[in-house]
């Protein structure tokens, strides 16, 4: 069946290329060289599909991404991003894209991401894969952290930065806790505008807005007594903060138009990268409402803190993927092991994951080779293994990073935080660790 896709790249040959791929796969797409058409295309036209650069020459992917939620929340975005922007491609996962492609672009690659994100629609693509604990102290620590609130109605609120796995320890928790025969509603409160957050929550009856052509029930109502997991909800606005907070203490809620009010049965668990408590204490999310979230608090750990545990996770989406596409990979060759081993993983679990299938659907033989994996994941070489620095390294790439991202948004510090994923005070105080200019 035909799909429209809408194609955002300020490289008209590149845009032409796509277009041209994807036409002889039988789908229609439009081209747009910046945020400002992008944004007129969704104005005027429904997509399947939006596939958007992330540097663009009035914006950045980020900002289609936002857009396109706003006229279409159904509508899958892939971004295609340069590998040293891996963080904000992670971060764009988390704010509702629904996958990311990185530079250069395979057409196999693109093609299979297309495909599964016509058949997945809104659904992440690891959102049905299975809890795997690791072997590490770390590991079993949270694992043990897990067992114990579990069985509880103790609200939990997991804190990890993206791309650590939050949500399936959330899943864990609802597997071994009393609710588990019903529901696990996931909300990615990053994707979810000011003027949606209620209605998703919480539900409207027709009429009650404009555009409310129907009654609607909201995650709240829908899941019953099973567990509602919070997902980013440090990007909550500071109105629709009070209605949760309202709901969990008076463990009711209502409707958007509505004067009957619905019983909150739901264990609530809560995810955020942010640091929630100093957003509590500098205004920007309610003190109040952190502590009713915050009454147990799991960490989950980075990647780079848990290297007993990078080859069994690399494994699994090794079989994983070769399963996808019908390959048998024997494992990955002694080189690649290596360069794992000293990367440091920004993106953690889901750099990884991808990282992997890629490297699969490229291998022709019968272990992943050098060849098939990003060449960024190498330190770049000049020294000895014992005399690699891997700090220097990650502070060269993160400056590097930084540096970009102030020259496309004009050195707003504000637009730079919110880009590359973190608070003012976090970029400010890396400005100054990595000695760039004010």
């Amino acid at each position: 069946m035909q799909k429209k896709i809408l194609i955002v790249d300020d490289d008209t040959s590149f845009g032409m290329m796509v277009s041209g791929f994807l036409k002889k796969k039988g789908h229609d797409s439009v081209l747009s060289g910046n945020v400002f058409g992008a944004v007129d295309h969704l104005k005027k036209e429904t997509f399947d599909l939006v596939l958007t650069d992330y540097r663009l020459p009035d914006g950045t992917g980020m900002d289609v991404l936002e857009k396109s939620k706003q006229f279409s929340s159904n509508t899958p975005v892939v971004l295609i991003t340069a590998y040293s922007e891996i963080r904000v491609a992670v971060d764009a996962i988390k704010k509702g894209a629904y996958e990311y492609i990185t530079k250069p672009v395979n057409a196999d690659e693109l093609l299979h991401v297309v495909t599964k994100a016509f058949k997945n629609n809104r659904k992440s693509p690891s959102s049905n894969s299975e809890y795997i604990s690791g072997n590490g102290e770390e590991a079993r620590r949270m694992e043990e952290h897990i067992r114990l609130v579990a069985p509880t109605e103790v609200a939990v609120l997991i804190q990890g930065e993206s791309g650590t796995g939050k949500e399936y320890v959330a899943r864990r928790i609802h597997q071994l806790s009393n609710h588990a025969d019903a529901p696990f509603v996931a909300v990615d409160c990053g994707a979810l505008t000011p003027e949606i957050a209620s209605s998703e929550l919480f539900g409207h009856i027709k009429g009650s807005f404009t555009g409310a052509v129907d009654n609607k029930t909201g995650h709240f109502e829908s899941v019953g007594r099973g567990t509602i997991f919070l997902d980013e909800v440090g990007n909550l606005s500071y109105e629709v903060q009070v209605k949760l907070l309202r709901a969990i203490q008076e463990r009711k809620a209502r409707r958007l138009g509505s004067n009957t009010e619905f019983a909150i049965e739901a264990r609530i668990v809560a995810a955020t990268n942010d640091d929630l408590r100093n957003s509590s204490m500098n205004g920007s999310f309610r003190e109040d409402l952190y502590h009713r979230l915050n009454e147990f608090q799991i960490s989950v750990p980075p990647l780079r803190a848990r290297r007993d545990d990078l080859l069994k996770y690399a494994n699994y989406f090794r079989e994983k993927a070769a399963a996808e596409f019908g390959k048998e990979i024997e494992g990955f060759s002694e080189a690649v092991l290596g360069i794992f081993e000293r990367y440091e993983w920004p993106g953690n679990l889901r750099e990884l994951r991808n990282v992997v299938r890629r490297s699969v659907l490229l291998t022709q033989g019968d272990f992943v080779e050098k060849a098939s994996i990003p060449p960024e994941l190498e330190i770049p070489s000049g020294k000895t293994d014992q005399e690699l620095n891997l700090s220097d390294a990650r502070n060269a790439t993160e400056k590097q990073m930084i540096e970009e991202v102030l020259v496309k948004t004009r050195h707003n510090k504000s637009e730079t935080a919110r880009l590359l994923g973190m608070d003012r005070k976090t970029l400010y105080n890396k400005m100054q660790k990595l000695n760039i200019d004010y």
